[in-house]
């Protein structure tokens, strides 16, 4: 079992800057996936970015590609979402995901789930 925890959600004027945070607990390996999705009202959950929780290596979604970073902490297993130039279209709910093995981005292939935080953008 994975626990995932996020923090780091609310309130910011466009233009402006986030950082979403993902605690992670349980049993996790070098193969794992951790990952960023959001879904906003009346809107399917979408893939934003992931990185191999060993090698860190990561992968973007084109629509966000530039404006945000995703890091790893090992040493306090934690999982981070550097989000920049926020718009308004960025205001959803904010979701921290791991899957069991490296390459699995789509939102129903994920094995576990955060609770979420909410990112709201005004404009």
């Amino acid at each position: 079992q994975v626990q995932l925890v996020e923090s780091g959600g609310g309130l910011v004027q466009a233009g402006g800057s986030l950082r979403l945070s993902c605690v992670v607990s349980g049993r996790t390996d070098s193969r794992y996936t951790m990952g960023w999705f959001r879904q906003a009202p009346g809107k399917e959950r979408q893939f934003l970015a992931a990185i191999q929780w060993s090698g860190g290596s990561t992968f973007y979604a084109d629509s966000v590609k530039g404006r945000i970073t995703i890091s790893r902490d090992s040493a306090k297993n934690t999982v981070s979402l550097q989000m920049n130039s926020l718009k308004f279209e960025d205001t959803a709910v904010y979701y921290c995901a791991a899957a069991r093995f490296w390459g699995t981005f789509s939102p129903g292939h994920q094995d576990y789930w955060g609770q979420g935080t909410q990112v709201t953008v005004s404009s």
